[in-house]
């Protein structure tokens, strides 16, 4: 990435305006990415309010760093997103989003029990944090 981006919280949800400043865009242009990008669908709750999970957040700096960084179209970050996740999902069931991409009830295998894969999801997410964490050190180092 080519900016450097706050860490992400370690929260359950979060609120639009939160997303907005953890990926360094508007909340308008999340609003937008939500029609043009059909893997990104936060919980709405009262009032059409948008909450979004860590995975969405992970996913959402992915489709920043597609379009601001390397220069993708729309259509060409929709087909490189929908490459990479298609990808993440023929790997074996450990490696299912390591960074975040899939979210939880979209890893479930049949024999497997909802709540293996959202701990599967929680390490995956506390891995990508460690990793960005230790990218910023080797930045500053």
């Amino acid at each position: 990435m080519g900016t450097v981006l706050p860490s992400i919280p370690a929260k359950r949800y979060f609120t639009i305006g939160e997303v907005a400043e953890l990926c360094g865009v508007k909340p308008h242009v999340l609003r937008y990415w939500e029609q043009e990008f059909t893997q990104l669908r936060p919980m709405k709750r009262r009032g059409n309010r948008r909450y979004y999970q860590h995975h969405e957040v992970l996913m959402i700096r992915r489709i920043r760093d597609l379009l601001y960084d390397q220069g993708f179209t729309i259509s060409g970050a929709r087909n490189k997103l929908q490459e990479m996740l298609h990808a993440q999902r023929s790997t074996p069931a450990l490696d299912v989003g390591l960074d975040g991409g899939v979210p939880p009830e979209e890893a479930w295998d049949s024999t497997e029990q909802p709540s293996a894969a959202l701990a599967l999801h929680d390490m995956a997410s506390v891995r990508q944090e460690l990793l960005e964490i230790r990218q910023m050190l080797l930045i500053d180092g």
